[in-house]
């Protein structure tokens, strides 16, 4: 009606075209284009592009106030015009201010012209990101909680008004190739970035959706792609991509046509398929197709989970930062995979627990629950050089999940001072982290289950701790450094024996350095803390063979079984006996000279492992 309404107007004046001006942008962008998506309106070509008069005015009067303290009551008295706010009509004053404020500029006193507009996309441009590019961080934000089957242009559309980048919209992936419920999102510039922050937890469908700033490079890390072939597969733009997932490997370029069919015809033919393969060559089973056009597109998405070969197809929407994603992952895993090297006694332990008043250890407080070793490193920058191996040590809470903790041991005391001087209160994805200098010994109260605090230490609840695998597998992302599981023998961590037998001659301590799926935690009434992690070693312990057999003789002591050997059982009723769980296995294999586990424990800990509420199999 508004519309109608000025066309005619216009044509009473012999003129046809017509620019709005408004009072700042939140009205239109935030206001106008977001609604009428929601309701799936359509706006005129009018409400694309506006001239906002708080910038035109700041221009013209380059002393006025800065335009996000521009109101037009302010304008109005910066002229010397009079407001009149005592009609009853809303927004009747405002307007008519507003046209006194627009003849001034006008006047031949200041000859303003508008020149420029502020103009809003009509439609998100997909396209392909290099990693050579150069992304301002002020452009970037995460949005978190979205659907897992949106797209692109879903992401787009909850940010409709607002300009994003073209191919500016970076669905991630989490380790097993899906969707994780994040996006990137790059604006064209600052002010619109500013603009996307206060739609936090406004929402898509039923769902509210979280928005964070980001950095340019995080978008890089997940749209950016070195590839030529996927340039060149990306070069066409404005097309709909889905992925495929699930084909055979035997699938060809003729077989995939022939699926999707004559109805839903993809672009270029052949040129518009890219299948997923390995360094090697070997396929992946996942394949990304181009269509021209939406209907084209939902033609293909209606074959989800129809048959090819003797296999169901997954069909989605994807985005061109999702193939990159998947390529890069694919192309980076090595040809020949790498083995985790057999598992080994070390004699003595090479790494310890530090001990001791020496303030050599920084403690980080405030982590972000999701943040892994990865991202500590990355906090730490240069300073990770410093870190003695093995030297990090996160601390997680009674379900197991970190507690927002982490302790680190450095190289000296001056590393360690300079480290909590550099890097306090420095920022961790949404959320600055506190550091501060410790010795081994306050660490150590920490890691056993005591707490820390500015009133000073407090020993663990308990003085036993009891041994447990991990109830909440935690740090378990693509990019986290291997965390090398290892259970440290009495000197470490477990309390010696109190037992005459103790004076004993006691066979040498060995320390194991089990698989990753195999990893053991220390599980204490208060804290559980991590393997130790080494920033620069990343394989396993490795000894000559020799060393291994001399080893195994001298202490009689087997070596841990290879990952999947050991299994817990839980909720075992409290009179079961060693019968009942044998009869439980029947049929399956297992060892019938050793049911106490492979590990060599202290008589205090060994009682815990047998007793009649867990068992410890092998």
């Amino acid at each position: 009606q508004f519309s109608q309404l000025v066309s005619s107007d216009l044509k009473v004046l012999g003129r046809s075209s017509y620019t709005l001006c408004s009072d700042g942008q939140l009205l239109i962008r935030q206001v106008l284009h977001p609604e009428t998506s929601k309701k799936n309106f359509l706006l005129s070509d009018c409400f694309y592009s506006f001239y906002d008069l708080r910038k035109e005015f700041h221009t013209c009067y380059p002393s006025s106030a800065a335009v996000k303290d521009q109101t037009i009551k302010t304008m109005a008295e910066y002229l010397g015009l009079g407001t009149d706010e005592t009609e009853e009509d809303f927004g009747v004053w405002q307007v008519k201010t507003m046209v006194a404020i627009i003849f001034s500029m006008l006047s031949e006193s200041c000859n303003h012209i508008f020149t420029e507009p502020e103009t809003v996309k009509y439609k998100y441009e997909t396209g392909p990101c290099s990693k050579s590019e150069t992304v301002d961080s002020e452009t970037v934000i995460r949005a978190r909680g979205l659907p897992w089957q949106s797209s692109d242009q879903d992401i787009a559309r909850f940010f409709k008004g607002l300009n994003i980048a073209k191919g500016g919209v970076a669905l991630c992936l989490n380790a097993q190739g899906r969707r994780n419920g994040e996006a990137l999102v790059r604006f064209v510039n600052s002010e619109q970035r500013d603009l996307a922050l206060e739609r936090h937890k406004h929402h898509m469908g039923s769902r509210y959706i979280e928005v964070y700033k980001a950095t340019g490079e995080e978008f890089l890390k997940i749209a950016g792609g070195t590839s030529n072939e996927v340039a060149q597969f990306l070069s066409k733009e404005n097309q709909v991509i889905i992925r495929m997932r699930g084909l055979p490997f035997t699938a060809t370029q003729e077989d995939v046509l022939g699926f999707l069919g004559p109805e839903c015809p993809v672009t270029g033919g052949k040129e518009g398929l890219l299948f997923v393969k390995y360094p090697d060559g070997r396929p992946t089973g996942d394949a990304f197709v181009l269509f021209s056009c939406e209907e084209y597109a939902q033609n293909a998405l209606k074959k989800h989970k129809e048959i090819l070969g003797k296999r169901y197809i997954e069909l989605f929407r994807s985005t061109a930062a999702e193939v990159q994603q998947v390529l890069n992952r694919y192309m980076s895993t090595p040809l020949i995979p790498t083995l985790p090297t057999p598992i080994i006694p070390v004699i003595p332990p090479p790494y310890t627990i530090a001990t001791g008043s020496i303030r050599d250890c920084v403690r980080l407080r405030g982590l972000p629950y999701t943040a892994g070793i990865d991202d500590i490193l990355e906090f730490m920058g240069d300073a990770t050089a410093d870190i003695k191996p093995h030297g990090v040590h996160m601390v997680l809470n009674q379900q197991g999940r970190p507690s927002g903790d982490a302790f680190i041991q450095m190289k000296s005391a001056d590393k360690a001072f300079m480290v909590a001087q550099k890097c306090h209160k420095k920022m961790m994805k949404d959320r600055y982290v506190e550091v501060f200098q410790c010795s081994g010994e306050e660490m150590n109260f920490v890691l056993m289950g005591g707490t820390l605090n500015r009133s000073g230490l407090s020993p663990p609840p308990c003085k036993l701790p009891c041994l447990s695998p991990p109830a909440y597998a935690a740090f378990q992302t693509a990019a986290v450094i291997p965390a090398e599981a290892a259970l440290y023998q009495p000197q470490a961590l477990l309390p010696t024996t109190r037992t005459p037998q103790a004076s004993a001659a006691a066979p040498p301590t060995v320390t194991y350095y089990p698989a990753q799926a195999a990893q053991l935690y220390m599980n204490y009434t208060a804290y559980y803390p991590s393997p130790p992690v080494s920033p620069t070693t990343v394989g396993y312990i490795a000894a000559p063979p020799g060393a291994v057999a001399a080893a195994a003789t001298a202490t009689h002591t087997p070596i841990l079984p290879q990952p999947g050997a050991l299994v817990r059982m839980q909720g075992l009723p409290y009179n079961t006996g060693m019968k009942e769980i044998l009869s439980f296995f029947q049929g399956y294999q297992y060892a019938p000279d050793d049911y106490t586990g492979l590990i060599q424990l202290s008589d205090q800990a060994r009682s815990v492992l047998q007793a009649p509420k867990e068992w410890v199999c092998l």
